[in-house]
């Protein structure tokens, strides 16, 4: 291997991450030195990423920022455009969301037009699992309008259909990609609708099935991933990708354009014949125990409470919609659009309400269990990548653009994206995003969440159990709960935020109601 593609980042990569020698016991003393010097998991998961971004992948874009404080911006050109100049480690997402989603073992759509790298990195991340890069190549579904079923995950023997009496008799010749830990499909939106149900049950349930024969696609003690492309994500292609297979995917790339600057090293791979995925050094990959360790770290990752408030706060914009139904618990978008209505013609009809405050009025659905599952589960991943004890509120703004990019769908008949220079934001869905998050931050700090949140207190009351609670108590706490009620019920119009609030001290109503008739029956 040519020391160019050989060289490694040195440890640490991280200097601020906690990798100091602390106090050692005996045992720890008199390890033999290769033991004592392995390199911790996400310090190797660090060195990948630097050599995939310095060596394999030409991408000098670093959109995923962090900083101490603000940092440095520059203004450029007359349209409004800036650069800003982040004071800590920052990132090129095309290269680190497919890591991440390696090391959780999740689902990446890798969007962009061709010849920009898209299959490249996933090929990358199939080597990084162990696999051999022609074995990977190989491995590639290669999406076209003919591909069946039985094209993708394999036949049954021939012998088997002349002679079986029934269908468990016969035996199927399963593709050998299925059980590989990084499973690669190429161009997803060119698949026939029917053998996109069969990828679906693959993605959604991890098993496959063929003439009433299963097949697990997770390989045995390790973790499997998947990566997609396609040349649009905006339901172009030759089929359109059904919702179900859409709503998979964990988190959404763009793939970046070529730097003309980096053409000297365009020039040098050509001549050489050089492929990136045939120069992955051995020390950067990850075997099946590796990659199981990996993920439960990640996992183990803890969120804070102050994180948790204002990540709660996020999301309780979006699912409310006025006059979306009569009852109240049925005033959700999600009514609206299975009922066959327009999302955006019912955020109109509510009228006084302040669009700017309203940030639920941008967008034109809620976000479902599994969305913010996969939330929850990068930014955790993004704190460990980073080194940190704990998720903080950087990871979560980092990662949620493209967690919920496709997720998350703009109300295109607000009028944010019609005015001035807010229209970039109708084409930049990652930046909307970053945006969302920003403003919902702005309004925590202004209503004083931090300082005065009486349904998270009365939340907890309940939380903290009922044994030995007095049925004066219970009265006292549904008193609180009413008059709390009163309060949302005085303000006038209704935001998600009040919403969530109802929902929830209604649902306290309840619980201490029951508990108050169970207590009257017992004497």
């Amino acid at each position: 291997m040519s020391d160019r593609w050989s060289r490694v980042s040195a440890s640490p990569t991280n200097p601020g991450a906690d990798h100091g020698v602390g106090q050692m016991t005996a045992e720890e003393l008199f390890r033999p030195a290769a033991a004592a010097t392995a390199v911790p998991l996400d310090e190797k998961l660090r060195q990948a990423y630097y050599w995939m971004v310095n060596r394999a992948v030409i991408s000098p874009y670093y959109d995923i920022e962090f900083s101490h404080g603000d940092p440095l911006s520059i203004a450029l050109g007359d349209a409004d455009a800036k650069v800003s100049l982040p004071t800590q480690a920052s990132f090129s997402s095309n290269v680190l969301l497919p890591l991440l989603t390696f090391a959780v073992g999740g689902k990446c759509l890798l969007i962009g037009g061709p010849g920009r790298g898209k299959t490249t990195v996933a090929v990358l991340m199939g080597v990084l699992a162990g696999t051999g890069a022609d074995d990977v190549r190989r491995a590639v579904q290669q999406g076209q309008p003919q591909l069946t079923v039985s094209d993708l995950v394999g036949i049954p023997l021939p012998r088997d259909l002349v002679e079986a009496e029934k269908l468990s008799d016969i035996r199927i010749a399963w593709r050998d990609w299925l059980g590989l830990p990084v499973k690669i499909i190429d161009e997803y939106n060119r698949i026939p609708t029917k053998t996109q149900s069969a990828l679906l049950t693959m993605v959604a349930e991890g098993y496959v099935e063929s003439h009433d024969q299963m097949r697990r696609t997770a390989p045995n003690g390790g973790v499997e991933s998947w990566f997609f492309t396609a040349n649009d994500d905006a339901g172009g292609g030759t089929f359109p990708v059904i919702q179900a297979l859409r709503d998979r995917m964990d988190v959404t790339v763009q793939a970046a354009g070529f730097n003309s600057r980096f053409l000297d090293e365009l020039i040098t791979r050509v001549e050489a014949g050089e492929k990136p995925e045939e120069h992955v050094p051995t020390e950067l990959r990850f075997d099946a125990a590796e990659q199981e360790r990996m993920r439960a770290l990640i996992r183990a990752v803890p969120i804070p409470d102050g994180v948790r408030h204002r990540l709660r706060f996020f999301l309780s914009h979006f699912e409310f919609v006025q006059h979306g139904g009569r009852r109240f618990e049925y005033r959700t978008k999600d009514v609206v659009t299975t009922a066959g209505g327009s999302v955006g013609e019912v955020i109109e009809a509510n009228s006084g309400a302040d669009l700017e405050v309203d940030l639920g009025a941008q967008t034109r659905n809620g976000l479902s269990v599994r969305a913010l599952q996969t939330l929850i589960l990068y930014a955790k991943a993004m704190a460990w990548f980073r080194g940190a004890d704990a998720v903080e509120l950087a990871d979560i703004a980092a990662i949620l653009p493209f967690v919920l990019r496709g997720k998350l769908l703009p109300n295109d008949t607000h009028p944010r994206f019609d005015v001035g220079a807010e229209r970039e934001l109708a084409t930049d869905t990652v930046s909307w995003l970053n945006d969302l998050f920003v403003q919902s931050c702005r309004q925590y700090d202004m209503l004083g969440r931090d300082a005065d949140d009486p349904v998270a207190a009365l939340l907890g009351e309940l939380d903290r159990g009922l044994d030995g609670v007095s049925a004066l108590d219970v009265s006292r706490r549904i008193t609180a709960i009413e008059a709390q009620l009163r309060r949302i019920a005085g303000v006038g119009k209704l935001y998600g935020r009040d919403f969530d609030d109802v929902i929830a001290l209604k649902y306290l109503h309840q619980r201490y109601t029951a508990f108050a008739r169970w207590q009257e029956t017992r004497g």
